[in-house]
C-alpha cells in the first residue's frame, strides 16, 4: 500500500512539473512573440513619419495626447508639458509625413537651456513683444543683446494644466505672472484649446467644391485675459498673443504671403524684411499682390507683413512632398495697433506686424538652431481692462491631392497658382 501510494505520488510530481515546464516554455514563447511584435512596430515607423514622432514624444513626454480622425488620417500630437503645443500632424495617419520640425537632440538630452529651449513644435503659444521698452524677455534696463534675451520660463519649460481631453479637442490652461521692461507687472490668465477640424468643416470653410484631398487641419482658440489689479493701457506696455509654428524646410519649399495692393504712400512698405540684416534679393520676391519667400532653412532672415497690407491667409507649398500648407486668422483690422518686437528702445512701439515668416540658417560662429522655417500670427496690441479677455484664433491646414485641386485651394486662398509658386525664384 505505501508502495502504490509512494508510486502514484511520485507519478503526479511528474505530471505537475511537465505542466509547469510547458507553461513556462509557453510564457516565455508569449513573452517573446510580444517583444517581437513591439519590435516589429516599433521599426516599422520610418523617421519623418507621424508615427515615428508620436513614439518618441510619447517616451520623452510622458502626457503626450493625440487627437485624431474617425478614420485615423488627420491626426495630431499635443503636449501639455509644452504650453499645450502642438507638436506635430499628419493627413495620413501613423505613416504619414509628419509636419512639425523637432529638435530630436535637445528633447533627448533632457538639457535645460539657459535663454531659449528649441524643443520645436509645429504651433506654439508665445507672448510679445520680443524686444523694446515693453519687451518680456528683457529685464528692465538691460541692453538689447542675446546674452539679456530670456524666454519666460512659463512659455519655454513649464507646463500648461490639461482641463479637457478627447478624441477631437483638448484644452489647456495657465496662469502667468510677468513683469516688462519697463517694470509693469502683468497677471495673464490663459485658456488654449486645440480643435482637430472635419472635411466638412474644412470644405465649408474654404469654400471648396470637393472633398478629393488629403488633409489634416486644426484650429487653435487662445484667450488672454487681465486678471491684474490695473487696466492695460499704451503708455505702461501691452501684451499680444502670438503663435509661432515650425516646419521642416526643404530646397523646394517656398512661402507665400498674399498682400493688398496699393502705394506705398498709402499702405506703407509691401514687407518688412531687416529683422535679422536685410533678406537677400535671391531669396525674396515682391509682385503687387504677393510675396515669396525661400524655406530651404539655409539662410537666417524674417520678413513681417502689417495690418496695412495682410489678408488673413499665409502658408507655404513643398513641391517635393506636393503638400500645401495654409495658415489662416480673422482678417486684421488695418486701423489696429500692434506690438514692436525690435531688440531697440522704439519711437513707434505699435507699429509691428501681424504675420511673420522666418527661415532659420546658419549663425555667425557656423552653429544652428534648426534648420527650420517659421509661419507666426499675432493678435493686436492688448488694452485689456481688468477682468476683460481677447480670443486669437489660428487655423493650420495641410493638403495633399491632385494637382488641379491643390491649384484650386492655392488660388482661393493665396491668390496665385502651384505653377506660379514653383516658379518664383526660377
Amino acid at each position: 500500500m505505501i508502495k502504490m501510494y509512494l508510486k502514484s505520488t511520485l507519478l503526479f510530481l511528474c505530471v505537475i512539473t511537465l505542466i509547469s515546464c510547458k507553461n513556462k516554455d509557453s510564457k516565455q514563447s508569449n513573452d517573446t512573440n510580444t517583444n517581437v511584435r513591439k519590435v516589429i512596430n516599433e521599426a516599422s515607423f520610418e523617421k519623418g513619419t507621424f508615427g515615428y514622432d508620436k513614439d518618441f514624444l510619447q517616451k520623452n513626454y510622458k502626457n503626450t495626447l493625440v487627437l485624431e480622425s474617425d478614420d485615423k488620417k488627420a491626426i495630431l500630437a499635443l503636449s501639455p508639458e509644452l504650453q499645450g503645443r502642438v507638436m506635430t500632424s499628419s493627413l495620413n495617419g501613423n505613416k504619414g509625413i509628419s509636419f512639425g520640425w523637432l529638435n530630436y537632440d535637445l528633447i533627448a538630452s533632457k538639457e535645460i537651456k539657459e535663454h531659449i529651449n528649441p524643443t520645436g513644435g509645429e504651433e506654439r503659444f508665445w507672448l510679445g513683444p520680443e524686444g523694446g521698452q515693453y519687451s518680456i524677455y528683457f529685464k528692465p534696463g538691460k541692453s538689447f543683446d542675446f546674452k539679456n534675451w530670456y524666454v519666460p520660463k512659463v512659455l519655454d519649460t513649464e507646463g500648461f494644466d490639461v482641463v479637457e481631453h478627447n478624441s477631437n479637442s483638448a484644452v489647456f490652461h495657465k496662469e502667468m505672472h510677468l513683469i516688462n521692461y519697463s517694470g509693469t507687472k502683468l497677471d495673464i490668465d490663459v485658456n488654449r484649446k486645440v480643435s482637430l477640424l472635419t472635411k466638412k468643416q474644412i470644405t465649408d470653410a474654404l469654400q471648396l467644391k470637393t472633398e478629393d484631398f488629403l488633409v489634416v487641419a486644426y484650429e487653435t482658440s487662445n484667450v488672454v485675459k487681465n486678471i491684474g489689479n490695473a487696466d492695460w493701457k499704451k503708455e505702461s506696455g501691452l501684451v499680444s498673443i502670438w503663435l509661432l509654428s515650425m516646419f521642416t524646410p526643404s530646397p523646394e519649399t517656398t512661402i507665400v504671403v498674399p498682400i493688398i495692393e496699393g502705394a506705398k504712400s498709402k499702405l506703407g512698405i509691401k514687407v518688412k524684411d531687416d529683422y535679422f540684416g536685410k533678406v537677400a534679393g535671391d531669396r525674396l520676391k515682391k509682385t503687387e499682390q504677393t510675396i515669396y519667400f525661400k524655406a530651404d532653412g539655409a539662410s537666417r532672415g524674417k520678413i513681417g507683413i502689417s495690418p496695412a497690407r495682410s489678408t488673413k491667409f499665409m502658408g507655404s507649398y513643398d513641391a517635393k512632398n506636393k503638400t500645401l500648407t495654409i495658415l489662416e486668422i480673422t482678417a486684421p483690422n488695418p486701423t489696429d495697433s500692434y506690438v514692436n518686437s525690435a531688440w531697440e528702445l522704439q519711437k513707434k512701439p505699435y507699429s509691428g506686424d501681424v504675420l511673420n515668416a522666418y527661415n532659420d540658417g546658419p549663425l555667425e560662429d557656423g552653429s544652428q538652431m534648426g534648420p527650420f522655417y517659421e509661419l507666426e500670427s499675432s493678435s493686436p496690441a492688448l488694452a485689456l481692462k481688468v477682468g476683460k479677455s481677447y480670443t486669437h484664433a489660428q487655423r493650420i491646414y495641410h493638403f495633399k491631392g491632385k494637382a488641379e485641386i491643390l491649384n484650386e485651394i492655392a488660388k482661393k486662398t493665396l491668390k496665385v497658382s502651384i505653377d506660379e509658386i514653383n516658379t518664383a525664384f526660377k
